[in-house]
């Protein structure tokens, strides 16, 4: 057997010589795709490639061979790599042979999780190539996917583009609407009735520079101690404390950029605030926050699907205001132990575990945020407590585990840089007196270009979303309700 050249891949490729006994099983058959076989199990194929499903269960002659040929479509070296997604592995795919014949598969033999990984590894290096492969064999979901990532990123790739993706390419992907950097005030509804400036939430109109508004916070509607998160490109925003007391807000606001409406949803079960929230798959995850001045460990879930709360399994120990980032698909939160030690662990939703992926041991003073770059983790830290001014990052690679302390000190404008938000290969920082953003490049985020700050004071929360190409919809007057819930009597209703 001769196996495939190429570089990037695991070819370990199951020869043909794999014990008699195990291939004549029921449960495996053996694969031939160009001059290479595959000993692999029947129901891995079944479950991973909608094609194997349905050829296993059409009733032809082929469906019970022990031994299959795939012919046209699909090479060994792209099926070796389906075969390490739909077993669970990351393999490295850095070669442009690779990444093409890993659509090819994928579009061939219909394998959900190659598509999905391959959406996930989209970066700047390999977008335009992904996108072009993606259009040439209809796979529909990393061709959106992709258009996407070269919309946001269209300033830094647009001479590549030009020269090497057909026009009709470029024209799709500036039709759809570009990422905006979004900002919150902070907002704590009030007996009184007030109008308060704070409510207001803008969007960076990055051509301007300057900050222009998008929509209003609804009065019941509390950004303080909130968490705040995006899912599918709706912004969420849940808990928060209200009143002198600080009492515990128990609704859920969505708003929908596209049509500038506001739902209210319920909230979790567990009364919390200053808690973690993230996004992620369909669901929303609040981990962790204090409850009646009580640190907590609880999580809970949200479908959203079903507008539910459901519990999953408590954190590693109580924390609150805990740093976290979505890398590769991956859940990551950080556990601080003043005043040097961070954990951070990784939430494996499948299995509903949590998992010690590393520990940083390096002195701060206080605060903590966390932010991704393709498989690389950003821990933005202050530090040393001379000097709260200075904000110090590490950088934690998850493919190899290695940890690299990014050079020189980072400006943080009185917590500037803890409000990170990335998009290509630009992160996005702001404060009152300035907006920054940097490229991300190797070791190093370098100053890219300045713009005008935040136009409120305060703190702030910060996201990404796509606007419409319009621009932003007018306000609604109203709220839409979730029937059957009933927000609680804290401010007077919402008036724009």
């Amino acid at each position: 057997m001769e196996a495939p050249e190429g570089q990037g891949v695991d070819r370990d490729i199951h020869a043909g010589n794999a014990t008699l006994g195990r291939e004549q099983q029921a449960g495996w058959v053996r694969v031939r795709v160009e001059q290479s076989w595959f000993t692999v199990e029947r129901a891995l194929l079944a479950s991973s490639s909608n094609y194997f499903c349905a050829l296993f269960h059409s009733g032809m002659v082929e469906s019970h061979r022990d031994e299959l040929h795939l012919k046209g479509g699909v090479r060994a070296r792209g099926f070796l790599i389906a075969l390490a997604i739909c077993r669970g592995e990351i393999p490295t795919i850095t070669e442009p042979d690779e990444l093409v014949e890993a659509v090819e598969c994928a579009a061939f033999l219909q394998v959900p999780c190659l598509v999905q990984h391959l959406c996930d590894i989209i970066d700047s290096d390999n977008c335009l190539l992904l996108y072009h492969a993606a259009s040439i064999f209809g796979v529909q979901a990393l061709f959106h996917r992709a258009a996407l990532f070269l919309c946001d990123a269209f300033d830094d790739l647009k001479e590549a583009a030009e020269s090497t993706i057909p026009e009709e390419l470029i024209e799709y992907s500036q039709s759809l609407s570009p990422t905006s950097y979004i900002a919150i005030g902070t907002h704590s509804p009030s007996m009184e009735l007030l109008h308060d400036s704070f409510r207001v939430v803008c969007y960076l109109d990055e051509k301007e520079g300057e900050w222009k508004h998008l929509t209003n916070l609804p009065t019941l509607c509390s950004t303080s101690m909130a968490g705040v998160a995006v899912l599918d490109n709706r912004l969420y925003i849940v808990g928060g404390v209200y009143g002198y007391g600080k009492d515990t807000v128990d609704a859920s606001f969505c708003y929908n950029p596209e049509s500038g409406v506001w739902t209210a949803l319920p909230g979790p079960q567990q009364p919390r605030y200053d808690f973690t929230l993230l996004g992620h798959d369909g669901r929303l995850y609040a981990i962790g926050g204090e409850f009646q001045k009580r640190t907590i460990s609880t999580g809970e879930t949200y479908d959203v699907e079903k507008q539910e709360w459901t519990f999953i399994q408590h954190a590693p120990r109580p924390v609150a205001s805990a740093a976290c980032a979505v890398a590769r698909r991956r859940m990551f939160v950080c556990f601080w132990k003043p005043p040097d030690t961070t954990d951070i662990y990784e939430y494996i939703p499948v299995k509903d575990v949590w998992k010690l992926e590393t520990t940083m041991i390096k002195s701060q003073s206080y605060g903590h945020c966390m932010a991704a770059h393709r498989d690389n983790l950003y821990v933005m830290r202050n530090g040393p407590c001379d000097d709260f001014l200075r904000c110090l990052m590490d950088c934690y690679n998850i493919t190899t585990g290695q940890w690299t302390a990014m050079p020189g000190h980072y400006i943080n404008s009185k917590g500037a840089l803890f409000t990170a938000m990335i998009r290509g290969d630009s992160a996005f920082t702001v404060k009152h007196m300035l907006t920054l953003e940097y490229t991300i490049a190797g070791n190093v985020w370098k100053p890219r270009r300045q713009m005008k700050g935040f136009p409120k004071s305060g703190s702030l929360w910060t996201c990404l979303l796509r606007l419409p190409k319009t621009g932003p919809v007018t306000p609604q007057l109203a709220l839409s309700h979730t029937l059957g819930y009933s927000l609680p009597q804290v401010s007077c209703p919402m008036s724009d």
